[in-house]
């Protein structure tokens, strides 16, 4: 029963979001590229070497988001596998209010996204908001990928709020297995 229910829930988001345009923000829209490109390690988007470390190799993504800074590519060396992240910085403020606010208009634009890789059933971005506290210096928000294909079963969507410096809003794309944050690593 939860299945039919699930299947004729996102048959109608899919509907819908046809005639309003599922992928109607930027992004949206880059998100959609980097997910599609996953399950080939994202080696249709990985552009130039930026910087090699010991475990490390980071690249320029050729997936931009308007306005959007640092898009890497990070290549993982450890064992058993390479692992791969993609992630970029989608702002930064001094205001925490700001910062806040940002951060909750691009959860509203990612979460309930549909994602479409082809050849493969459409799943959905799903997160579960919580309002970020000034005392914190990291919130983040992990994205359930609901009825996700095989081929994504590994990845994790992540949009985190920290403070370094000022306040930074990151998106990251990431293989599950990693022990670590992609998000923690950020300049």
């Amino acid at each position: 029963m939860k299945k039919i229910f699930l299947l004729l829930w996102l048959a109608a988001c899919s509907v819908s979001g046809q005639a309003q345009g599922v992928f109607s923000t930027k992004t949206t829209t880059a998100l959609q590229k980097v997910i599609e490109d996953y399950p080939n390690r994202f080696r249709n988007i990985k552009g130039d070497r930026l910087a090699e470390h010991t475990r490390t190799v980071d690249y320029h993504s050729r997936v931009v988001i308007a306005g959007a800074a640092n898009p890497v590519i990070t290549q993982y060396s450890t064992s058993p596998k390479e692992q791969f992240a993609w992630s970029c910085e989608l702002a930064r403020s001094d205001s925490f209010e700001r910062a806040r606010t940002t951060f909750q208009d691009l959860f509203n634009q990612i979460s309930n996204t549909i994602i479409k890789i082809e050849g493969e059933k459409p799943f959905i971005l799903n997160g579960k908001y919580q309002v970020p506290e000034a005392g914190k210096k990291l919130h983040a928000v992990r994205f359930e990928l609901l009825s996700a294909p095989e081929a994504v079963l590994t990845l994790k969507v992540e949009l985190t709020l920290q403070y370094t410096t000022e306040w930074k809003i990151i998106l990251a794309v990431y293989d599950q297995e990693k022990q670590y944050d992609v998000a923690m690593q950020q300049p």
